[in-house]
């Protein structure tokens, strides 16, 4: 117990020391720690977030790790504490076999900042391993002939630890013929040698056990043992003797599996038996004994199994040769292995970006590598390089360490992505090399406004167009990308004849569709300018314009308007036309100027271009109209014959399609002079006058029938108004007499109630004759008389009951017609009827 607690004591003086070491290094940027090997797994090695001042809440968000080159993490970052600890139990014998100082090296990666920092943590060695012999049993034969003083070397003990930990010492048991003897050799390691210390004597012993004990200098010591038989044997003269005391070679590391690489002979002077020599490893490393396989019988030293450079550069073991008498001779060879180029450069990545936005500045740092050959001297020497022409270039920073960092700004809409080949060669002959592809995609940035596909964009609409119709689609397009690049169309401020833009054109915001809110007019609105905006959706947001002309085309929807001749007043009441007077003498020569007709279109181009002729005369052949001039010229002299007075339609025309008209009519007077004229019109006056009466003559008649016919359907629904009515009083009549006197009523004959005759009686009663006439002053309204046995009885009056049976018939004498009655006794004779 009072062992185990030093060697624990020892542990912490170590880590002591590791710590103050740790903190002097890391104001240089390298952190040294020392660690004992065997540690459990998560033990203490060193406070690197103490040590280079880093926040422990801010590791996982900076992303810092810890990287140990090869395939075997031996440390770790704790993530609570930022410590460095042990990942695994290490084996300082194992990592370190024939290294006296056993360093591991990692690296603490900070992936937010592209940072990295050296770790070195040397492994201490403490005393786990006991001296052990390749053979725990060993036979030895002497001939009894053997002179005292003779040396039998015997075989090394190995000890894996290092310093006091590994081999001290050797003894050995005790026996009067024999002794030990140490021999140091040129690499200070000890050689044990059995002496000879007394003549053997066969017959007195055949056989001498012997116990080689080997020690070590830890704290507690260990040891390891191995017996030596020694059987005593009849004379042997010579011993067998190597032709060299040493052998050295130097092979390629590529050397087949198979090949020779060092042939050992030793000779025996003796004959027979004696004379017979094996050849046996007596000192070897485990390593070399797994690669090389000794002939026993040639002497010739093979490879097994391929040779590394990188891994053992040199063997030295030691060959003894025995002969049948158990002499034996030894003989030391010395392999050097020579480095070949068959290692290609490695290249780690120990942080890289996968994005990068497009405006990180010139010198950012993309990725961190670590190059790495095997390989020693020009073989090792490794270029790195990157491939392409592309906006990146290397930075070496420690041994061993790149950065691949910005050589300019980047520009997403030339490239969103690149792929960046870093290629590592190294200096052999032929060069090995090896590549790794970083695959960096780059961010958007708003930083393009949109951009229209045209300067300006123009667009012809037809007047009359329908209320929604599309104008034109006008386009813009952003080089971002996602919503950077979404554009949006908006139009801008402006105004058309003192109303808002926006209440004639719309703009669709998806699309940059125009649309005529309105239906246009040539006539009031000939072009219509205005501005588009297009907008991305980044923020902030950018914008451009563009502008837009919009042409309304006139269409042929106006008719020609004629200003000359005037239109009259009674023409202009009627829409009958255009009416003037023009004079033209009789003596007129062919050609001479009439009268011009002046007409105008408000429409424009091929739909304003007017055209006159002559859609109808009085006299054809007499006059002729200038097509594009509209004057009205006399195509002959006018003779005798022709009327005075002349009437011209002429049809003023466009060009439209299809072609609209108007028509303006010319009197024309043929005269001589004034008087003449004045004659002409007079006559022409008194002609409408008498027209003028008859026409209204005609219209007042017109006017009396129709009179008439209306008084006459009043009077026929006064009638039947007044039947429906008294059918009705004599209805409920009838139905309180028979619900009064039902039983006075029976016997009574049916035919002594007035009935249906009853009812054409009333009718005939009222009919009457109505003589109008239209020329006469007065007009005649007669009443027919008839039998009376048509007409209705007299009702008594209401004092008097009337008897339910007659008695004797009403007389049927016929009376005279009355006289006709004027006119002006028709109302009241109506009004009474009514009352």
């Amino acid at each position: 117990m009072c062992s185990v607690g030093r060697r624990w004591g020892r542990r912490q003086r170590v880590l002591l020391w590791g710590v103050l070491l740790a903190a002097w290094e890391a104001a240089w940027g390298q952190l040294r720690y020392s660690v004992p090997e065997e540690m459990p797994k998560g033990s203490f090695v060193g406070d690197v977030t103490k040590d280079l001042g880093l926040q422990i809440p801010s590791l996982s968000d900076r992303g810092v790790r810890v990287v140990t080159e090869g395939t075997r993490q031996h440390f770790a970052l704790h993530g609570k504490t930022g410590h460095l600890v042990t990942a695994e139990r290490i084996d300082r014998e194992q990592l370190c076999r024939l290294v006296e100082k056993c360093v591991l090296r990692c690296e603490l990666i900070v992936e937010a900042e592209m940072k990295f920092y050296g770790i070195e943590v040397e492994i201490t060695d403490i005393n786990d391993n006991a001296p052990s012999f390749r053979e725990a049993e060993k036979d030895l034969r002497l001939s009894e002939t053997t002179a005292p003083g003779s040396r039998f070397p015997l075989a090394e003990a190995h000890d894996p630890d290092s310093g006091r930990n590994s081999l001290q010492s050797y003894e050995l048991s005790s026996d009067e013929h024999f002794s030990l003897a140490v021999q140091t050799g040129p690499g200070g390691d000890q050689r044990p040698e059995l002496v000879l210390a007394k003549v053997l004597d066969r017959e007195e012993a055949a056989f001498h056990e012997l116990v080689l004990r080997a020690s070590d200098g830890g704290e507690p010591s260990r040891t390891g043992t191995a017996r030596i038989r020694v059987t005593v044997l009849d004379a042997n003269d010579n011993a067998p003797v190597f032709s060299q005391a040493e052998y050295t070679v130097r092979v390629p590391e590529d050397v087949p599996v198979g090949s020779t690489l060092v042939t050992v002979t030793a000779t025996d002077a003796d004959e027979g038996p004696n004379g017979h020599v094996k050849y046996s490893f007596h000192k070897i490393s485990d390593r070399a004994s797994e690669l090389l396989y000794l002939d026993s019988e040639t002497g010739e030293i093979t490879v097994k199994y391929d040779l590394d450079f990188e891994e053992f550069s040199s063997y030295e073991l030691e060959v003894q040769a025995r002969d049948g008498g158990e002499l034996s001779d030894t003989a030391k060879v010395v392999i050097t292995v020579t480095d070949v180029n068959d290692n290609v450069p490695k290249i780690s990545v120990r942080s890289a970006l996968n994005e990068i936005s497009e405006d990180a500045p010139s010198g950012t740092v993309v990725a961190l590598l670590h190059v790495q050959d095997r390989d020693s001297g020009a073989n090792g020497e490794v270029r790195c390089s990157i491939d392409g022409a592309v906006p990146f270039h290397l930075e070496k920073s420690l041994e061993g360490y790149y950065r691949v960092v910005t050589a300019r700004e980047l520009d997403r809409e030339q490239e969103w992505e690149y792929n960046v080949t870093v290629r590592a060669a190294d200096g052999g002959r032929p060069s090995l090399q090896s590549s790794r592809v970083l695959c960096l995609r780059v961010l958007d940035v708003n930083d393009n406004a949109p951009v229209f596909l045209q300067e300006r964009y123009s667009a012809r609409l037809r007047e009359n167009n329908v209320a929604g119709a599309l104008v034109l689609r006008v386009r813009a397009t952003d080089s971002d990308w996602g919503e950077n690049a979404r554009v949006r169309y908006r139009l801008g401020e402006g105004g058309v004849r003192g109303s808002a833009l926006s209440s004639y054109v719309s703009v669709q915001a998806e699309t940059g569709a125009l649309y005529a809110l309105r239906s246009f007019d040539y006539e009031q609105v000939r072009e219509v300018g205005l501005w588009v905006w297009a907008e991305d959706g980044g923020s902030p947001a950018l914008s451009s314009n563009v502008s837009v002309r919009l042409v309304i085309v006139d269409e042929n929807d106006n008719a020609p308007q004629v200003l000359y001749p005037p239109a009259a007043a009674a023409a202009a009441a009627s829409g009958s036309g255009w009416a003037g007077v023009e004079l033209a003498a009789r003596s007129s020569e062919a050609g001479a100027l009439v009268a011009k007709v002046v007409a105008v279109d408000a429409d424009a181009g091929q739909n304003a271009w007017l055209s006159y002729e002559l859609a109808k005369a009085t006299e054809p052949g007499l006059f002729r109209v200038g097509l594009h001039s509209g004057e009205v010229r006399t195509a002959r002299s006018p003779l005798a014959r022709d009327a005075a007075r002349q009437s011209l339609v002429v049809l003023v025309k466009d060009h439209g399609r299809p072609a609209l008209s108007a028509t303006a009519t010319l009197s024309v007077v043929l005269a001589d002079s004034v008087a003449e004229l004045l004659a002409e019109l007079g006559s022409a006056a008194r002609a409408e006058a008498e027209a003028g009466a008859a026409e209204a003559g005609g219209s007042l008649t017109r006017w009396l029938v129709l009179a008439v016919a209306a008084v006459s359907c009043l009077f026929v629904a006064f009638l039947l108004l007044l039947l429906a009515l008294r059918l009705r009083r004599w209805r409920r009549s009838q139905q309180q007499l028979l619900a009064a006197a039902s039983g006075a009523l029976r016997g009574v004959p049916a035919t002594h109630f007035v009935g249906i005759d009853g009812v054409r009686a009333f009718l005939h009663s009222y009919s009457h004759d109505v003589s109008l006439t239209a020329d006469s002053r007065k007009s005649h309204l007669r009443f027919s008389t008839d039998s009376c046995c048509h007409t209705l009885p007299a009702r008594p009056p209401p004092d008097e009951p009337a008897p339910l049976l007659g008695d004797q018939e009403p007389s049927c004498a016929p009376q005279a017609d009355p006289a006709p009655l004027p006119v002006d006794v028709i109302s009241p004779l109506t009004a009474e009827l009514s009352a």
